[in-house]
């Protein structure tokens, strides 16, 4: 089997429109929230939100295209011409059919849909826009990577609701591995904050109403913690064969050496107090990656600062890591700073994981006060840690029981 190497890294997010100005954010414990601007919220229950800022499509697609793109694709565009760019990818590199792109997006072009179907009530099927449909479904995002980058291979997007990066990552990580592929552009995308989105989620009340204090509302595994807070953007990996990557000079930020996926097949949004379905997930990455609990230095957990996730997140945990768990193991929720970027969470969480193998650096959990009842692990509070870092997992659960970790070894 081939080893899988990560050569390149890119970012849209609430911290920032690079990977350089997101990883300095999260490193200095910044957070991303603030009242949202993309629509008026003053009627909603959470008015709050994690938005990616003073975005400039113009800069990634022609001024006169921009309407044919959802938002959520053009993040996933941006953070993919970042992630090849530092991957020093050029025609030519690989046979452009070995060359593919598999994204994670859980919701696709929420916004796109109701802007048309309001210009659909208001003056018929004739003001619906010819691109409506191109530029909202989920694919577009992987597709219109290929367009542009010429990537002749494998091409997907999976929609595994907040699980969808994690998934797309581990995916391509077995087309390579499997030399089915060289080259995979890999990661998630999203860009939920819309009237359905904030208000399908608010009806739920999975999200935090702290509306006066929105920097200190993600507070994963605190004991004040009301629900997450909703984000958006874009994370993209470059995962390519390592003894090619080698060959040809590429910057190694890591490697992907395990990956494991399981259903809680309990209910459709909360998961086993028990988490059975997370611990499954996290024990089969381990024997994939041929590594034993005490291998992991690092957890970036899905931490979404609700009620039901973090205690059961952290039990299960401390279920597969046992006394490693609660003697070396650290474990941070970067939600806390950048907001839950639903099907794009992954994709941005593992590029920040590959940040901290790369540069040593542990990401904070910020706003973690009081711990919550059940939250005794060390979640790495308020300030980033410098420490080296030999292998991490990165751990994603969604709605309807799905679950999915990866893991990540430095290399020297």
């Amino acid at each position: 089997m081939r080893r899988v190497a990560i050569t390149g890294l890119g970012a849209v997010s609430p911290l920032g429109n690079t990977l350089k100005t997101t990883w300095e954010g999260v490193t200095a414990g910044r957070s991303g929230a603030g009242r949202v601007t993309l629509l008026d919220v003053s009627a909603y229950p959470s008015q709050i939100g994690c938005e990616v800022k003073d975005f400039k499509p113009e800069e990634f697609v022609p001024l006169k295209d921009i309407k044919r793109y959802d938002r959520f694709s053009l993040f996933a565009l941006a953070a993919a011409q970042e992630a090849l760019t530092v991957a020093g990818v050029a025609a030519g590199i690989y046979n452009p059919k070995k060359m593919g792109c598999i994204l994670g997006v859980g919701i696709g072009g929420l916004r796109t849909l109701e802007d048309n179907h309001a210009n659909l009530l208001a003056g018929g099927p004739r003001k619906i826009s010819p691109f409506l449909i191109p530029a909202m479904i989920s694919n577009l995002a992987p597709g219109n990577i290929a367009i542009k980058h010429d990537l002749r291979g494998v091409n997907y997007v999976i929609t595994s609701a907040c699980t969808s990066g994690t998934h797309a990552i581990g995916e391509a990580y077995r087309m390579i591995k499997d030399g089915m592929q060289d080259l995979v552009v890999t990661g998630g995308a999203e860009a939920g904050i819309s009237a359905l989105g904030m208000g399908g989620f608010g009806r739920m009340t999975a999200l935090s109403t702290r509306n006066d204090d929105p920097t200190r509302a993600s507070r994963p595994f605190d004991r004040d913690r009301d629900g997450f807070v909703i984000g958006e953007g874009a994370g993209i990996l470059i995962l390519e064969e390592m003894e090619s990557a080698k060959k040809r000079g590429a910057q190694i930020f890591g490697e992907v050496i395990g990956y494991g996926f399981s259903c809680d097949a309990y209910h459709i949004t909360n998961q086993p107090e028990d988490g059975r379905g997370a611990v499954e997930c996290m024990e089969m990455a381990l024997e994939s990656a041929k590594l034993n609990p005490q291998d992991i230095d690092y957890i970036n957990a899905h931490g979404t600062s609700t009620p039901v996730n973090d205690p059961t997140e952290s039990k299960a945990i401390k279920t597969v890591f046992s006394n490693w768990a609660k003697e070396k193991l650290m474990v941070s929720s970067t939600k806390s700073m950048t907001g839950h970027l639903l099907g794009g969470a992954g994709g941005l969480e593992g590029v920040l994981m590959a940040m901290a193998l790369k540069t040593s650096v542990v990401p904070p959990t910020i706003n973690l006060d009081n711990p919550a009842d059940g939250c005794d692990l060390d979640y790495v509070p308020h300030t980033a840690r410098e420490v080296k870092v030999r292998a991490a997992m990165s751990n994603s659960f969604g709605f309807g029981g799905t679950n999915s970790s990866v893991v990540f070894k430095s290399v020297e």
